[in-house]
């Protein structure tokens, strides 16, 4: 028979506060019972609710309490194998603020601050993505480039630990670059992934737009940008392979729209594409968008796109997590990608629309479209 939840084995024993402070101390919060999971919070209050971000589940939900203590709990049914970005909302005296889980060390840090996380049986951050120090560390320098089409533009260039000006390289440029080594830790990812040739050295440039809701929803500046100007920029500074197979765009979000829309702008040039939660919004019927006018450019391309596919490039890697409002989206742009000839892959995972659920997909796709060494003689 399967066992009741722990909560309701305490709930049972009618606790008083001295039973609800040793069963807090005895497991970690919140408690994962195969794919029950029990958020917790433990203090005085009128009411408190779970904010979270699955899309499909309502996005606030209230905890009950326990009767006669501060205790108050949730019982949800969440897949073996997720991964959830939440806060509580604790309401008190007709006012309401979102707190991190206070009995969670697990935070999840982006640019608007920082979240708690739930991390379901299966679950584990991926080894590959912590620092190592077997792994030799590559170099960041600044990037600064006075671009015609954009004005000033700054960023950061990653060069391997063995980089040599006798030896040729690919080039990987990334959208959103300082929020991808700032979250996704993708610095210490390059190091291990290089160490462990799974994929090859590379040149990376991070690159930053201070306008990015515009400059990434299908800008004629933006690919002009990074095709006419950035791409040679960076062959006259550095050793690159001249080959489109040996340029990849890469971005999450509207980063993402950056990168595919640039290469749909000039098909060909940039041979490997890694698109991740993208949004790429469109509409069956009309141009009225649900999403708002920050997409209409968005909706206009992806249109466009869907009523005339083309091949943009040679391999593109495609992820999105299933708790996301983009998975729609993602999910029936995939097999139109595929019709053009074009190799895809495309990977679905239990998380929402967060840095660390783009760090967990990095070894993949990196590894599928740049395969090292290793992955070219074993896979």
């Amino acid at each position: 028979m399967t066992s009741r939840p722990a909560i309701e084995e305490l709930l049972a024993s009618r606790p008083d506060a001295t039973r609800v402070q040793a069963f807090l101390a005895s497991q970690p919060v919140p408690i994962v019972e195969g794919s029950c999971v029990t958020f917790l919070w433990f203090g005085h209050a009128d009411a408190v609710n779970l904010r979270h971000w699955i899309y499909g589940l309502e996005s606030s939900t209230p905890l009950a309490r326990a009767a006669g203590t501060d205790l108050w709990y949730l019982i949800i049914e969440i897949p073996r194998g997720s991964r959830v970005e939440y806060k509580f909302e604790i309401i008190s005296g007709g006012h309401g603020a979102w707190i991190e889980d206070p009995l969670n060390p697990n935070r999840a840090r982006d640019p608007f601050g920082a979240n708690s996380v739930m991390r379901g049986e299966g679950y584990e951050p991926p080894a590959w993505s912590r620092f190592d120090p077997v792994s030799r560390a590559g170099t960041i320098e600044p990037l600064e480039f006075d671009s015609r089409w954009l004005g000033r533009r700054t960023g950061h260039i990653y060069l391997p630990a063995r980089f040599r000006r006798s030896r040729q390289y690919a080039l990987l440029v990334v959208h959103d670059g300082s929020d991808y080594l700032n979250y996704a830790g993708m610095q210490v990812i390059l190091d291990n992934l290089i160490h462990r040739l799974e994929i090859p050295e590379l040149i990376v440039a991070f690159i930053d737009s201070p306008d990015r809701l515009h400059e990434y929803a299908n800008d004629e500046n933006h690919a002009r940008f990074l095709t006419e100007e950035l791409a040679p920029y960076l062959a006259s500074r550095f050793p690159l392979i001249d080959r489109p197979q040996a340029r990849c765009l890469m971005g999450a979000s509207f980063g993402a729209v950056a990168a595919l829309s640039t290469a749909w702008r000039t098909p060909g040039f940039w041979g490997r594409l890694l698109l991740q939660s993208g949004s790429f919004a469109f509409t069956d019927i009309g141009r009225n968008n649900r999403r708002g006018p920050l997409f209409d450019r968005i909706v206009e391309f992806v249109n466009a796109y869907r009523d005339e596919p083309k091949a943009v490039s040679e391999r593109i890697f495609v992820s999105c997590g299933v708790y996301e409002s983009l998975i729609y989206e993602n999910r029936s742009l995939v097999p139109l990608l595929q019709a053009t000839g074009m190799e895809v892959r495309f990977v679905e995972s239990r998380d929402g629309h967060n840095w660390e659920n783009w760090r967990d997909r990095l070894r993949e796709g990196l590894s599928w479209l740049y395969p090292g060494p290793l992955l070219l003689i074993y896979e």
